[in-house]
């Protein structure tokens, strides 16, 4: 059975020495997975450090780990940044932690014309926060040693910048979209070997006309995943499982003891 992985930054430097797991970690390791002395942990730190360790003492919501291997992983090539369109209050931290499961490397909550969901004011932030707890929670599930950033809410023509910025740094911008006439396989390998792709996902209601412009003219290719039309708490994660596929992403190995 594979190690327990927790996080905590920092990580100690090197083998031999001695961290300390407390706070909700600390907590969850003790207290709700009841981790015994002797047991095998992995620790990271969530930015691709990673410490494979054995449990020497046990406290009230703490582990000692002893350190025996230190290791940085790195991050799959291409990076993918999903563009997620705000879901639907119930199927919001659905959305995030499948797409976490599925490697996203970065998320932008976007609020797009046709969410039914809006972020105003503090809640904005606050929905932020809580996506990411979502996401280390599920990045921890899938033994992720990086753990998705998830950015501030972004408008439309934000969504527009990003895809420019993308494109002119020899990246790829992709937009799913039901009525577009290529599929996804075909341009990922026209795009070539990018070192990064935007994925934008829309609302249920679908991008815009106006927005399916405003993004093909900053760069974005509009693709069809199939002949099925996929909720958009799904979508990113059965894209992110095409380009695993498809490119070099699921390479590595998985991370193991």
């Amino acid at each position: 059975m594979a190690a327990t992985v927790f996080y905590l930054d920092p990580l100690p430097p090197s083998a031999g020495d001695l961290a300390v797991l407390d706070g909700p970690e600390g907590r969850h390791a003790a207290t709700v997975r009841r981790i015994r002395t002797g047991e095998q942990v992995v620790l990271a730190d969530g930015q691709g450090g990673v410490a494979w360790g054995t449990v020497v003492t046990v406290g009230k919501d703490t582990l000692e780990v002893r350190v025996e291997r230190r290791e940085s992983i790195a991050k799959p090539v291409p990076r993918v940044v999903v563009v997620q369109a705000l879901p639907k209050s119930d199927r919001s931290e659905l959305a995030v932690e499948l797409m976490t499961e599925a490697g996203a490397d970065e998320i932008i909550p976007w609020e797009a014309a046709r969410c039914v969901a809006r972020w105003q004011g503090p809640k904005a932030h606050k929905n932020v926060e809580r996506w990411q707890r979502v996401a280390a929670s599920a990045a921890k599930q899938s033994r992720r040693a990086h753990v998705p950033l998830v950015h501030p809410l972004a408008a439309s023509r934000e969504v527009a910048s990003a895809i420019a910025a993308t494109v002119a740094a020899s990246g790829a911008a992709v937009v799913l979209h039901e009525d577009a006439t290529e599929a996804l396989a075909p341009v990922v390998h026209a795009v070539g070997d990018v070192r990064s792709i935007l994925l934008i996902v829309g609302p249920e209601g679908g991008v815009s006309p106006d927005e399916a412009e405003q993004f093909t003219q900053a760069g974005a290719h509009p693709v069809r995943l199939g002949p099925t039309i996929l909720r958009t708490s799904t979508a990113a994660a059965v894209t992110l499982g095409a380009l695993g596929v498809l490119t070099a992403r699921w390479d590595n190995a998985p991370m193991r003891y």
